[in-house]
């Protein structure tokens, strides 16, 4: 009885190593399986990030903040099953990997810091460097008051500090922080939705106390500053306003990052004339209007993040303004011309910079002052300050219209300060300025002005198609170029969310909402508008050909008509003009010059670039890994190494086997480790096979056609493979030599052991071309060396011919093919199980190399593809 439990241990031992040793087995590939599938995401990821580089698609820092997280996660797990698989050879990549994740982040984690400074800051102690603290509008009005002696209104600065202590005192960063993250930039409706969410929690906070009583003391020092205002012109109505003993302000955005090297052109939000007990509420407008649609696009497809979006405001004391307008200091579209460009309408001029009414247009002498040029229109209306607070429309008084808003002094001191802006920032300017009733010039705002770069010029461009029908002759160039779409008539900017890629925008004033299709629109078109205004700056930002102040484009052009667009002239023509579109240079995105695409530059260059290319190269080595792109893929060839020797690893013969029976004089044993063939079959059949590579290759053993014997000498070897197909797969299984296959869905790793030879197929067959490959190693025996020899000639020939990269040395075969589709890797693995059938035994009757090579072509020929 003792000796019988002794039996019954020892065989319940061998069942539970068997059964270890397959669970090994299994676990090893879905290891490699695993590192597979985090290397297809690492590529597909990267290939994602390259293509942003074409400057054609849109993205924010969220969509670079979670790519580089995703790509490193995922690559720290290759990382870590490659050393699973290995038993931790490879731990020297860790370090390398922590080097190339820290450089990322200190490329992605750029975090603003606001400084703590007074809650307000009055104007004449902000200075050009002090963006930070005022926001860039303010602190260049700073610069030119207190550095340059120019004149502007008084006023002051409520601070970004102020803008942290009201979001903090709200509790909303993180609420919005959150909102913006998930929100897809790409779709108009719900940038609408989550905006108009933001700005109504915005306007409904609270303002701390401290902060209310900082805005009101500035507020105070400011009428203290300034004596009551003098009586606006007649309006024409005949109205006079009386004396108004409260100073009224405007309240205007001051955004960290406006007003430098991005605009923010009519981005954000500006009050006029206001009472001084509304600054408050406006204040928490202006930031509010941080989250407008249109802002957070601009915001984030320049880069900004959410934490970013900072909101200084500017107050300054209202100037009640007989004339205002634009002036640039050089012609956008001409920079190299010694013009100053000011573009002027009688009142406020609210009207130029939102492009709707026609503005009086001066080209000015840089050298003397003197006026070259100018374009005195017609104008209805003008914008007032009303006395009780506010703007309102009036008549242009009789006496007015028609008239220059500018003398030729005045044009003459606007272009002195304009020379002297130029000169003092080093780069053309775009300056807001107004003139009061008393004919004083104060400049109320200056960026940097956004010239087009040299290309095509009137001479280069015909100035006439003959024989093509023109829409229109006659605007002003906002933006020069050529191009070709269909007409977008824009009834309501509410049709803006249907604008489609490609398509020409018509309407009838400018807008700076049109911001949200200007990564898509081939070219703007409007009825009314300057050069000087807000949609123009974004024009040439976005280098988007457009043509204003056409007066009839929306009455000449229909919805839908195709149009070719020529901003070097002027013209609009019907339908495509190839003649003129050979001209049109290609478009240089304007994302490319963005900071988040700088970003996108940097961080590439840590991750895409491969240096290790040759795995037989003596730099192989983790220590030569820069990027991740190197760890993924020396880690990519050192798994499939590792599975290549799964079976000189695992002593495979223990394991529990799964006979095949499948018609061929070959005793093959099946190891299935993940769906390879079919559950709870004791003897598998070829129909119960389930892996696709084993399955292919099953199909060319069993399907092979053996060679007819053309030479005599051939007899003996076809007897000798009948006599050995004939034998009963019984007998086979029980003297024949045990061939193993490991086999899943897509993998088969296949030991061949046929008499003297040897022969290991391994291969795998998915979806993903870049994963599947076939390798296959041979090592013959059995004959004599010159035949041996011979052998390995014919195989050597014929797979090449399959395309494989092989190596030999000797009578050993080392051969790979990789990176095809599966069909491929099929079919080129049921021409291996061909291959296998034919050579077997076949250096025998390879007595010379006519007789090899005879048998490359017939195999060749009855096989392979052409």
């Amino acid at each position: 009885m003792r000796s019988l439990f002794r039996i019954f241990k020892k065989s319940s031992e061998k069942r539970e190593e068997e059964r270890s040793a397959k669970e090994a087995l299994k676990q090893i590939y879905l290891t490699f399986q695993r590192l597979l599938t985090e290397n297809n995401h690492v590529l597909t990821l990267m290939a994602d990030m390259e293509e942003k580089l074409s400057g054609e698609y849109l993205f924010d820092k969220r969509y670079l903040e979670t790519r580089i997280k995703l790509i490193a996660d995922r690559v720290l797990n290759i990382i870590q099953d490659l050393n699973a698989l290995s038993h931790d050879p490879f731990k020297e990549l860790f370090p390398i990997y922590d080097q190339i994740h820290d450089e990322l982040k200190k490329i992605i984690e750029y975090k603003i810091e606001i400084p703590q400074t007074d809650l307000t800051i009055p104007i004449e102690n902000l200075t050009g460097d002090m963006s930070h603290v005022s926001g860039g509008k303010t602190a260049q009005l700073g610069e030119i008051r207190n550095r340059l002696h120019l004149p502007t209104p008084d006023g002051f600065s409520i601070s970004a500090y102020a803008f942290k202590r009201f979001m903090e005192h709200n509790r909303f960063a993180e609420k919005i922080n959150k909102k913006l993250s998930e929100l897809p930039i790409d779709r108009m409706e719900k940038l609408e939705e989550v905006g108009r969410g933001i700005q109504d929690m915005v306007i409904h906070g609270e303002i701390p106390a401290d902060l209310k009583e900082a805005i009101q003391t500035a507020y105070t020092g400011l009428k203290e500053k300034n004596p009551p205002t003098l009586p606006l012109i007649k309006g024409g109505n005949g109205e006079f306003l009386k004396p108004d003993v409260n100073v009224k302000v405007s309240v205007r955005s001051s955004a960290i990052h406006e007003d430098g090297e991005f605009s923010f052109a009519g981005q954000y939000a500006t009050f006029l004339n206001l009472q001084g007990d509304l600054i408050l509420q406006k204040y928490k407008e202006v930031v509010a209007s941080l989250f407008t649609p249109r802002a957070i696009f601009y915001s984030k497809t320049k880069g900004f993040s959410e934490e970013e979006m900072v909101m200084a405001v500017c107050v300054l004391r209202m100037i009640h303004a007989r004339a205002g307008g634009v002036m640039y200091t050089r012609n956008p579209n001409h920079p190299e011309s010694d013009t100053v460009i000011m573009n002027t309408v009688w009142g406020l001029g609210k009207s130029v910079v939102d492009g709707t009414v026609a503005p009086q247009a001066f080209m000015v002498s840089r050298k003397n002052g003197s006026v070259l040029e100018s374009s005195i229109p017609e104008q209805e209306t003008m914008w007032t300050c009303a006395q009780e607070g506010g703007i309102k429309q009036i008549a242009v008084p009789v006496e007015l219209n028609g008239k220059p808003a500018l003398s030729d002094d005045e044009a003459g001191t606007l272009s002195r300060y304009a020379s002297v802006l130029e000169d003092h920032y080093g780069k053309p300017q775009d300056i807001e300025w107004a003139m009061d009733q008393d004919h004083r010039i104060y400049i109320l705002q200056s960026r940097p002005l956004r010239t087009v770069p040299s290309g095509q010029t009137e001479g280069s461009v015909p100035r006439r198609i003959e024989g093509r029908t023109i829409l229109l002759d006659k605007g002003v160039i906002a933006c020069k170029g050529i191009a070709y779409g269909k007409a977008f008539l824009m009834k309501d900017e509410k049709d803006l969310a249907d604008f489609p890629a490609g398509a020409v925008l018509v309407a009838r004033h400018t807008s700076t909402k049109f911001v949200m299709v200007m990564d898509k629109a081939a070219a703007i078109i409007t009825d009314v508008g300057g050069v000087t205004g807000h949609m123009a700056s974004l024009a040439r930002e976005y280098r988007i050909p457009a043509i204003l102040d056409t007066e009839t484009a929306t009455s000449m052009i229909q919805d839908g008509q195709e149009l070719t667009v020529d901003a070097i002239h002027g013209t609009v023509y019907e339908g495509k003009v190839d003649k003129l579109l050979k001209y049109a240079s290609k478009r240089k995105e304007p994302f490319k010059e963005t900071r988040l695409f700088r970003t996108l530059e940097k961080t590439l260059k840590w991750i895409v670039p491969l240096n290790l290319v040759n795995p037989e190269a003596e730099d192989f080595k983790p220590e030569y890994c820069r990027t991740f792109h190197d760890i993924t893929r020396f880690a990519h060839e050192m798994a499939m190494a590792k599975m290549f020797g799964l079976g000189e690893d695992y002593d495979l013969e223990g394991v529990a086997t799964t006979p095949l029976l499948s018609g061929i004089p070959i005793a093959v044993h099946l190891i299935n480790i993940d769906g390879g063939i079919k559950n709870h079959v004791k003897k598998a059949s070829p129909e119960d096979i389930c892996s696709i590579p084993f399955s292919a290759f099953l199909k060319g053993m069993r399907g092979m056609k053996w060679p007819e014997p053309r030479p005599a000498d051939a007899k003996g070897f076809i007897g000798m493979i009948a006599h050995t197909a004939a034998i009963p797969e019984d007998q086979i299984y029980r003297t024949g030599e045990k061939s193993l296959a490991v086999i899943s869905g897509h993998y088969m790793n296949f030991s061949i052991r046929l008499g003297y030879h040897f022969s290991m197929v391994e291969a795998y067959a998915g979806e993903n071309m870049n994963d599947n490959y076939i390798r296959f190693f041979f090592k013959g025996g059995g004959a004599s060396a010159d035949r041996r020899l011979r052998r390995v000639r014919l195989i050597r020939k014929i797979l090449k011919k399959m395309d494989f990269k092989v190596t030999f040395t000797e009578d050993v075969i080392d051969a790979v093919l990789a990176k095809f589709k599966q069909p491929h890797i099929e079919e080129r693995l049921e021409l291996m199980g061909k291959l296998t059938a034919y050579t077997k035994q076949l250096d025998m009757v390879m007595y010379n190399d006519a007789i090899t090579d005879w048998y490359v072509e017939e195999f060749v020929k009855e096989h392979l593809p052409v």
